[in-house]
């Protein structure tokens, strides 16, 4: 119903929270449009995207269910960017603006970031931005041997995209020539631009059931309520400063990455001084990336029934030394920034574990596993160039922890979040097969809950042609670990089938003839596996997830393959143990 004039405060405080229902349903309907309508596989099949709508501001009101934190948490402090550079009182109706700077928006070159302004009555009431990952964005390609981010691709400013309703063709024109995959990339911006129509179109019919005339009112009801929430979740835990560190394989040698938590007065702090300086190749991370994936963190077990806004956001602060690997400057290379940022919800749970272990899941593969697979003439090495050209950037992981109460999941991709991409859909747009793709045995953690396990796969050329493959993988020498007397989880493993090992990070050339094997590592476990029932090992030996030599070793259980268990025997190591 529209509001009454002087109604009682109960109604009023209702009437604001179904209008905030409805502005999370007005974004989730924009997500999916950006997924219907996306030529890339990243964002059709994966869900590598993100939407959201803010106030004139730039404040984010409401996020899209479907996304990822790296996208929805930087976008929430990108549209501020946008704002300093095109003031809301300078926009007119039928304007685009978008950016693929990894400083100013989601942190490399790969995540163009729209943001389409919402008029009503001429002006403006609302803003709404979307991110989503594009097949190529030219330079060396998606892939972390890039020394400096000019190498990396074509950069674009915070600029128009479409004045007065009409696309800049000559921006498209400009970005056409400088990528491998034209018509994805075009035809993504298009969709990316759509997306942002549907949400302005459905926020409007939203203001006008509502009788509302502009958010502002809507606006603060949603932060304010929203940072209570967040600082009253926070208020529950021990104030106190956590330490917590964690050694993964990096590029050119080995990085920590260090975390310090002070819980105080109802907010959060992270710091990251400590860790490891920045690296001389593309797995550096911008700020916001690093904001964006360690708030997350903290929010899964803290206020994770509290709406993701700038309310509950701004309860919790990050920061990290510029100059060391979580805060690079300019003009570091970025490109493979997710295979480091992506680490920081381990880190920062580790932390928490410290005061709420029996809400904490132990570490995973978190990392994905994205093989970008290439071929034609001048991607691979050595005197045979034949192949047809082709850029293929697909989404795979490992396990995750096992989670308080539950398992891990198997191939699963946290805290990333994006779907792995049919291997029907890879085959149909590169000269590939896919040979294997399977649950990879003994990769997860033992624990009383087992880590997820990963998975195994193997590729080959169609045309039995040299292809190359863009590693952007890590856990190879480092594991996940378990928490509170879980093991770790399996490292992974890339190699040649036929035996030759290869680099977790560059790119690298399989020759002809010869098939790609990666084996995606498994997630830590939580407890000791000598609590883990037995009839749930014997499950997971039935199930090809777990060998019978590690359920007995592992595990102390004692079964044949098709799960049958000898009693006795386990009865007798569970004891001795």
């Amino acid at each position: 119903m529209p509001p009454t004039p002087n109604q009682p405060p109960a109604l009023e405080n209702l009437e604001r929270q179904i209008q905030w229902n409805r502005l999370l349903a007005v974004v989730e309907e924009q997500a999916q449009t950006l997924i219907r309508t996306a030529f890339s596989t990243s964002a059709r099949e994966a869900g590598d995207i993100s939407a959201g709508v803010y106030d004139t501001q730039g404040r984010m009101l409401a996020q899209a269910v479907t996304g990822t934190p790296g996208h929805v948490n930087a976008m929430a402090a990108s549209v501020q960017h946008f704002l300093k550079k095109f003031p809301v009182q300078t926009m007119e109706e039928g304007d685009v603006f978008f950016t693929n700077d990894p400083w100013l928006g989601t942190g490399h070159l790969n995540d163009f970031t729209v943001v389409t302004p919402t008029f009503k009555n001429g002006k403006v009431v609302g803003l709404f931005a979307c991110t989503t990952h594009v097949a190529d964005i030219g330079g060396r390609g998606f892939g972390p041997d890039g020394r400096q981010i000019y190498e990396e691709g074509i950069r674009l400013p915070i600029m128009p995209l479409a004045k007065k309703g009409e696309m800049l063709r000559h921006v498209l024109d400009i970005i056409a020539v400088n990528v491998r995959n034209p018509v994805e990339v075009e035809g993504d911006l298009y969709s990316l631009v759509a997306c942002n129509n549907v949400g302005s179109k459905r926020l409007l019919e939203m203001m006008d059931e509502f009788r509302m005339a502009e958010v502002d009112a809507l606006a603060a009801h949603i932060i304010e309520a929203s940072e209570a929430g967040m600082r009253a979740e926070i208020a529950k835990l021990p104030d106190g400063v956590y330490h917590n560190a964690m050694r993964i394989d990096g590029y050119e040698a080995p990085l920590d990455l260090v975390a310090t938590m002070t819980i105080r007065d109802g907010h959060i702090a992270v710091d990251f001084d400590g860790t490891s300086g920045v690296s001389a190749y593309g797995i550096n991370v911008p700020m916001s990336y690093t904001e964006a994936y360690a708030s997350f963190g903290v929010r899964c077990v803290v206020g994770n029934r509290v709406p993701n806004n700038a309310g509950s956001l701004g309860a919790v602060r990050i920061t990290a030394p510029e100059g060391c690997i979580l805060n690079a400057p300019e003009p570091c290379a970025v490109t493979a920034r997710h295979v480091i940022g992506q680490m920081l919800p381990d880190v920062v749970l580790g932390c928490l574990n410290q005061i709420i272990p029996e809400q904490v899941p132990a570490e995973g593969t978190s990392c994905l596993w994205n093989p970008v697979l290439m071929g034609g003439h001048g991607v691979v090495d050595g005197p045979d160039q034949r192949g047809r050209v082709f850029a293929m950037n697909t989404f795979h992981t490992g396990g995750t922890g096992a989670r308080p109460t539950k398992d891990g999941l198997n191939a699963t991709a946290f805290p990333s979040g994006v779907r792995n991409t049919p291997v029907e859909i890879n085959e149909t747009v590169a000269p590939l097969v896919f040979w294997k793709k399977e649950y990879r045995p003994d990769s997860g953690g033992p624990g009383e809950y087992r880590g997820g396990t990963g998975q195994i796969m193997e590729v080959g050329h169609a045309e039995d042609a040299p292809f190359a493959i863009s590693s952007m993988f890590d856990r190879i020498e480092h594991p996940p670990r378990g928490r509170n007397g879980g093991g770790e989880g399996a490292t992974g493993v890339i190699r040649v089938k036929d035996g030759a090992m290869m680099k977790g990070k560059g790119r690298q050339t399989i020759p002809a003839g010869q098939r790609l094997r990666m084996e995606m590592p498994g997630g830590g476990g939580l407890g000791s596996p000598k609590a883990r029932p037995a009839a749930l090992v014997a499950q997971d030996v039935r199930n090809g997830l777990v060998s019978v030599e590690a359920a007995r070793m592992a595990y102390g259980v004692v079964c044949d393959a098709d799960g049958m268990i000898d009693e006795t025997a386990t009865a007798a190591l569970r004891v001795n143990a």
